[in-house]
């Protein structure tokens, strides 16, 4: 948590102060509450504005760490025989308008996720406010079995964006929202289209490697063949020892790669 605070940076209090009055006055609001956010997040500042809106502060110096993370991304893809397929911001505004336009998309196709908002810019950061979901989980605060039950629904929902040509790019647990017993999905990052059905494998490995901590890799493998084939997992299986070496995946890629040969040679 202490590099992440480090490589995140803090944003100046005079900075966030402007932040929420400007919030304060786009919604019409005497005075708002805030209340930050210690979450597992390199790439901004997030707080909850009165109990009502999620509000994530972008800094310049978030883009210049998702430009370092994006870089270490393509070679990492590079190392797989891919072509890198994600792709950096220039700003932090466009940070911001990217999740906006991806979460709008993800619920334009029937999926789960918190209502965009707006974005804007105040001095110089880029600011995306989405609703706030109350009283959720992250996927891996829940219990073995509620996580087992969810894990076929999980990859069922990751077929889906694929199949209307979306990509996460960075799909853990952190990033997979329980409440009342939906998922809601946040965070999407940007993909080149031009690397989209290695992207597509990159999604699902990311699932695989999120989930075999907590309902192990034969469990995993299982709910992943409700919406993948064998040939799906197969390529996706190319990106597990690349997932893993991230700082926010710890799971046995062996083992996933095991079940998933043992299943794909099974007649």
């Amino acid at each position: 948590m202490a590099l992440r605070r480090l490589l995140r940076g803090r944003v100046e209090w005079s900075r966030l102060e402007a932040v929420a009055r400007e919030i304060r006055d786009r919604y019409d609001r005497e005075e708002v509450s805030v209340r930050f956010l210690e979450a597992d997040n390199w790439l901004s500042t997030p707080m909850v504005v009165d109990e009502r809106w999620f509000v994530k502060v972008i800094s310049r110096q978030n883009s210049i760490v998702h430009a370092l993370f994006t870089t270490g991304r393509n070679l990492g893809a590079f190392s797989t025989g891919t072509e890198g397929f994600f792709e950096h911001f220039s700003t932090p505004a466009e940070m911001a308008e990217h999740e906006l336009e991806a979460t709008q998309r993800m619920r334009e196709i029937g999926l789960n996720a918190p209502e965009p908002i707006e974005t804007f810019e105040v001095d110089g950061l880029g600011v995306l406010v989405l609703e706030y979901l109350p009283e959720f989980r992250t996927l891996d605060e829940l219990d073995e079995a509620a996580e087992a039950d969810l894990a076929p629904a999980l990859f069922e929902s990751l077929r889906t964006m694929h199949e209307h040509e979306l990509l996460h790019g960075d799909l853990r647990a952190e990033n997979v929202l329980i409440l009342d017993g939906e998922i809601y999905f946040i965070d999407a990052t940007n993909v080149r289209d031009t690397g989209a059905e290695d992207a597509k494998s990159y999604d699902v490995a990311c699932a695989l490697g999120a989930l075999e901590p907590l309902i192990g890799a034969d469990r995993t493998a299982e709910a992943a063949l409700t919406a993948f084939s064998t040939e799906e997992l197969l390529a996706a299986a190319r990106f597990l020892d690349f997932v893993n070496i991230r700082p926010d995946h710890d799971f046995d890629a062996a083992k996933l790669q095991g079940e998933i040969e043992k299943r794909a040679s099974s007649p």
